[in-house]
């Protein structure tokens, strides 16, 4: 199973920091407004919607001094409300995307019939790193071996 996480953070790690930066850019540019708007349609007595779509669209256009009036004014509850339901679905939606781009089992994206199979030189047991059929690089299938010698190549040959 923890193949599968550190696949998928290895495969996503540009992402992460896109959906960081995303997140951030939606927090202030979009959550902050909705919830400045919100808070001055709800004062009062009767709730404008109005009020709320005309304090947006004026907070759209100056992200800085909104989030100032939201402190000032005392909005800090209904920003982090909105604020921590919008992390809950956009949560929701990239921790979806990674699991989708996980891999599906240990030996995804790993070279099939390379030479990684074997460890320290566990391949010289069977195979020599100095004479023979070359197989790859510093492994030849020696030809004095006693046995089966075949070697079915797979792949081209380049002669120019």
């Amino acid at each position: 199973m923890n193949y599968k996480i550190e696949g998928a953070i290895r495969r996503n790690r540009g992402n992460l920091i896109v959906f960081a930066i995303l997140w951030l850019f939606i927090a202030i540019f979009i959550v902050a407004p909705i919830s400045h708007a919100w808070h001055v349609a709800m004062q009062g007595e009767t709730k404008d919607m109005g009020l709320f779509i005309q304090e947006f669209s004026s907070s759209l256009g100056q992200p800085h001094i909104t989030v100032g009036k939201i402190i000032n004014e005392g909005a800090t509850t209904e920003f982090l409300k909105l604020l921590g339901g919008f992390s809950l679905v956009f949560g929701t939606f990239f921790f979806v995307g990674m699991a989708r781009t996980a891999p599906k089992n240990e030996y995804s994206d790993i070279e099939h019939g390379s030479s990684d199979w074997s460890q320290r030189g566990e391949q010289y047991k069977i195979l020599s790193n100095k004479k023979g059929i070359i197989l790859a690089e510093n492994n030849y299938l020696p030809v004095d071996k006693r046995g089966n010698v075949n070697v079915l190549v797979v792949g081209r040959f380049w002669f120019w």
